[in-house]
């Protein structure tokens, strides 16, 4: 019985060959004949060549009418296979489609990645596939790592590796891959537009630089777009690209400042961009922040350039080790862990660093501190609140707010009170108290302390302005005169808000 009820839930997928009957080979002939008569034969389109060669074909069920409902291709190839899987549940299917059923079609893909949770079993039946006609029509070697994609579905797009795109079958298409395209090579980038390959007295192969793509009349469902690949150093938009400029400004005849460069040298580059990126953000000019955020990834590539040299880390290493970290502290995205609020995505998140420091141990066999994950090299502000926050999700913190003022007034005695030689320390102690107040109130104290001097700054800016236009000179001044110099710059109207300044 269950020999029975595995053939029952049966697809065939069989492949329909490029274009000409004669690409049909026997194989797929004698299951698509079978099915015909059968009356459980189906196929993605009915606008192929050989469909329309054979009498027995001509009239087969197809899905062309899903692709005119369809809001999306995505929603179309959905249909398509929800439909193919409520058919095999009554008794054995036969799609037919263009091509080989596993070369550059997307519904395929799609159904045998649904049809193992429906316990339906999957046949492919081979068929020539467009590559073995359009490959002798271009000057590449397809089998020398070029991609093929469906322009459904695209998917990620490498322009320094050689791409055919398949399916290409109107000129909405043909616009659509236009636009992905562009995100990726020039405007005038010289593609291939093949029509008809393999078909007889049909045959088209013409070349237009990519803003043209769109613009043809010839375009139809036999039509597919080869793309030669871009030089490495052109294809701007690659991680890779970037990689190789820096492998090549370390290279021996490369650049000599950058290849005299270490670690150590580059430790303040990497400060001083972070903070530029920081700036940058607090700007809200995209533009500028597009540019420094560049300028922050270099320093990366750079240490990782570094690093490979010394046969330490490259920079696949470095994206390996975020994505793994990503993917496991993220176990309510990528594991069966529930979160639905952040403070339950914290729980979890530390739940994870915590078994992670668990499993490593210092020289002297002990286990990693809770608070070695905290950069000392950070500003202390950031520094002090990182700490205190590591430390109170375990429960070292004060119940209420309450606990912090009254803290933060005996710190402030103590500050006042204090010898000279133990007044740093003193300091040091209330400033501490108040990041722990800034955590508790939910704010963020190094940005808290930021725009209280950018405040300062633009008020202090008011005053010069006032002593300027009055032509006085600063060492005449008394402290009551810039005393109320201040008062009106707190009073003027904050340019950067609109509003009264308190």
């Amino acid at each position: 019985m269950r020999f029975v009820a595995s053939e029952r839930r049966t697809i065939t997928v069989v492949g329909l060959g490029p274009g000409m009957p004669g690409h049909l080979t026997i194989d797929a002939r004698a299951h698509l004949q079978a099915a015909a008569a059968a009356g459980s034969l189906v196929l993605r389109t009915r606008i192929h060549p050989t469909v329309g060669a054979i009498d027995w074909l001509r009239d087969t069920p197809s899905y062309d009418h899903v692709y005119d409902l369809g809001n999306s291709f995505d929603s179309v190839y959905d249909a398509i296979v929800a439909d193919l899987l409520q058919r095999a549940a009554s008794g054995p299917v036969t799609y037919g489609v263009p091509g080989h059923p596993t070369i550059g079609e997307a519904t395929v893909a799609r159904l045998r990645t649904q049809a193992r949770s429906s316990d339906i079993v999957v046949h492919v039946v081979p068929g020539v596939s467009f590559i073995d006609v359009i490959a002798p029509l271009i000057d590449t070697d397809l089998g020398d790592g070029a991609r093929i994609a469906d322009a459904l579905a695209l998917g990620r797009i490498d322009p320094t590796v050689p791409l055919l795109v398949c399916q290409v079958h109107s000129h909405r298409v043909a616009a659509g891959l236009k636009v992905e395209l562009g995100r990726h090579y020039p405007d005038d980038h010289v593609v291939t537009i093949i029509r008809a390959a393999g078909v007889i007295h049909e045959a088209q192969v013409s070349s237009v630089p990519l803003w043209q793509l769109d613009r043809r009349g010839d375009v139809d469902h036999l039509t597919s777009v080869w793309v030669p690949p871009l030089p490495i150093l052109q294809a701007t938009r690659e991680p890779s690209s970037l990689i190789e400029v820096m492998a090549r400004l370390r290279a021996p005849d490369g650049c000599p400042w950058d290849r005299e460069q270490t670690h150590e040298s580059l430790r303040r580059f990497l400060l001083e961009e972070t903070y530029e990126a920081l700036e940058a953000l607090d700007s809200g000019d995209a533009f500028a922040l597009e540019e420094e955020l560049g300028d922050l990834l270099l320093q990366i590539v750079f240490h990782a350039q570094i690093g490979a040299e010394n046969g330490m880390f490259d920079f696949g290493d470095v994206v390996a080790a975020i994505t793994g970290k990503m993917i496991r502290r993220h176990p309510h995205v990528f594991g069966g862990a529930s979160a639905k609020t952040s403070d339950e995505v914290l729980a979890n998140w530390e739940a994870t660093k915590r078994a992670e420091r668990e499993a490593r141990v210092e020289p002297d066999g002990l286990p990693l501190s809770m608070l070695d994950g905290v950069p000392r090299a950070l500003p202390a502000l950031a520094q002090s609140q990182a700490v205190q926050e590591r430390a109170a999700r375990v429960g070292f913190d004060w119940p209420t707010v309450d606990g912090v003022l009254e803290k933060l007034v005996e710190e402030a005695r103590e500050v006042a009170e204090a010898a000279p030689e133990s007044r740093a320390d003193e300091l040091g102690d209330i400033l501490f108290v108040t990041v722990n107040l800034a955590r508790h109130l939910g704010v963020d104290a190094e940005e808290a302390l930021r725009g209280a001097t950018t405040k300062f700054r633009r008020r202090f800016g008011h005053v010069e302005r006032a002593v300027a236009d009055q032509g006085l000179e600063w060492g005449s001044l008394e402290l009551d005169f810039l005393d109320g110099l201040w008062n009106e710059a707190k009073a003027a109207t904050d340019p950067l808000s609109g509003r009264a300044t308190e």
